[in-house]
């Protein structure tokens, strides 16, 4: 009986994984012109290569949203901008570069003289896509959550009388599926990580001094000793007085996240 519970475990995660890629193809086809919204933090580990030929090959017009602009450094956005395709930085919760971003997709309309352009959007799971259609449309046009996979398959709103989106669920590319990857980007949902303190681990690794100057905390060569010192710093203890390593990386990785940790 165990196996059988585990077989179809596995039978709905390939169907569900293939069925959402085949719901992506379908954007693709159906679309003028495809948004890849990307995580201004973790702009690389955001893209889809695989799916960015997809939209080449095709002949598609790909637009790169980089969403979330409001959390890091403008001069390391710019650096960014010369290695993507039509560029557009965006905070949607800001309603920061969506006006910019709007006038981009009307002025290539114009160009490939489209009346009615249907534009895809894709993305991994919580970058940001349902909330960067609501800020083109306005609140409450497609549904959001800050938990990952929230979009379950293709929705179709019109933002304007010549603009159709369809959103898409999250999809994950080949070769980024390491939880600590998936949970910093926000593919994946911290209270399900199984060693959040590795995931944290790997932020302060790759952002040295961000943790300690975000909870006013000794900078220490040691990583565990300064997630103690975070976990005393916010009474995270266990009986006896020990700090809850578990819990603490668990709120430093949902800090993160909500964009409370700033680089």
């Amino acid at each position: 009986m165990a196996n059988v519970g585990r077989f179809l475990k596995v039978f709905v995660t390939i169907y569900t994984m293939s069925h959402f890629g085949w719901v992506v193809h379908k954007v693709i086809e159906n679309s003028d012109i495809v948004l890849e919204i990307l995580d201004a933090r973790f702009i690389e580990e955001t893209r889809n290569r695989d799916t960015e030929q997809k939209i080449k090959e095709r002949g598609k017009i790909l637009v790169h949203v980089i969403n979330k602009c409001d959390y890091i450094d403008k001069k390391s956005l710019e650096k960014e901008k010369k290695n993507l395709t039509n560029c557009v930085f965006v905070s949607a919760k800001q309603h920061l570069g969506t006006t910019l971003l709007k006038q981009k997709i009307k002025m290539l309309a114009k160009r490939e003289r489209l009346r009615d352009a249907k534009v895809g959007v894709i993305g991994y799971p919580n970058v940001g896509k349902s909330s960067v259609i609501n800020a083109l449309k306005g609140k409450g046009s497609a549904p959001t959550s800050s938990e990952a996979g929230y979009t379950k398959g293709k929705q179709y709103l019109r933002i304007s009388d010549t603009i159709m989106m369809i959103d898409t669920p999250g999809v994950i590319g080949k070769g980024r599926s390491s939880d600590e990857n998936l949970v910093l980007i926000g593919a994946k949902n911290p209270e399900r990580l199984e060693d959040p303190d590795l995931a944290v681990f790997k932020l302060m690794k790759e952002h040295p001094g961000m943790l300690e100057k975000t909870y006013e905390v000794e900078v220490k060569k040691s990583r565990p000793r300064v997630l103690e010192d975070i976990a005393v710093k916010l009474n995270m203890l266990k009986k006896g007085g020990l700090p809850d390593i578990e819990r603490v990386s668990r709120k430093i990785l949902q800090d993160w996240l909500r964009g409370k940790i700033k680089n």
